[in-house]
């Protein structure tokens, strides 16, 4: 895995308090809403909790989609100036950790890569 660091160029607050976990295999309903961010669609789990999800993550049959991949919707509050360190680029944002440990989704467009 290809480490790859950033500074934040704009601060990002997530919206969301907390994020939902998805695991391989696990089967849940899915629609396509309007959004800045091509690549991600909104997914619902038979418990009814709720993120955005990547497209790529999932196996689509239907109106329902299977996750590929573990995934973790939390995203990551960052700071102006801010060196965070990202595991992987997805759709427009990254996966990275901060100088504190916390790790979650950042949007690309706030980032710059050292």
């Amino acid at each position: 895995m290809s480490m790859k660091k950033y500074r934040v160029t704009r601060a990002y607050q997530s919206p969301y308090e907390q994020g939902v976990m998805f695991r391989i295999g696990q089967r849940l309903r899915f629609e396509r809403r309007e959004s800045e961010w091509p690549g991600w669609i909104w997914c619902t789990s038979t418990s009814g909790e709720s993120a955005w999800t990547p497209e790529n993550w999932v196996r689509i049959n239907g109106d329902r989609c299977v996750v590929t991949r573990e995934y973790s919707s939390q995203e990551l509050s960052v700071e102006l100036g801010e060196e965070i360190v990202a595991m992987l680029e997805e759709s427009g944002w990254v996966l990275a950790t901060n100088q504190a440990g916390k790790s979650g989704w950042v949007p690309l467009s706030h980032l710059q890569a050292l």
